[in-house]
């Protein structure tokens, strides 16, 4: 099982989410009129959806998922999805 937890007070940001409480306050501070606390919680969120996406990704091609498959359900092409996550290793 994959946790996710966020932090955008400044200090070192992690991947992963404790609560859906944490993840809407995050969205909320991306709208947030401080440029600091917004671009901040945009980071965070880019990294949450990056690592969200590795994770999809290593669950569709564990469970046979094609690389095509997996790009028609991204809507990106199979040589994008397969480059960005082939050469990868296991998720951290």
């Amino acid at each position: 099982m994959h946790r996710l937890s966020i932090n955008i007070d400044g200090s070192e940001l992690s991947t992963y989410i404790d609560t859906m409480t944490e993840a809407t306050n995050l969205a909320a501070a991306a709208g947030s009129p401080d440029p600091k606390v917004g671009l901040r919680a945009v980071l965070a969120l880019r990294r949450l959806a990056e690592r969200l996406e590795a994770i999809q990704v290593d669950n569709a091609r564990t469970q046979g998922w094609s690389w095509q498959q997996i790009a028609d359900s991204l809507e990106v092409s199979r040589q994008a999805v397969h480059q960005k996550h082939n050469r990868r290793g296991r998720i951290r």
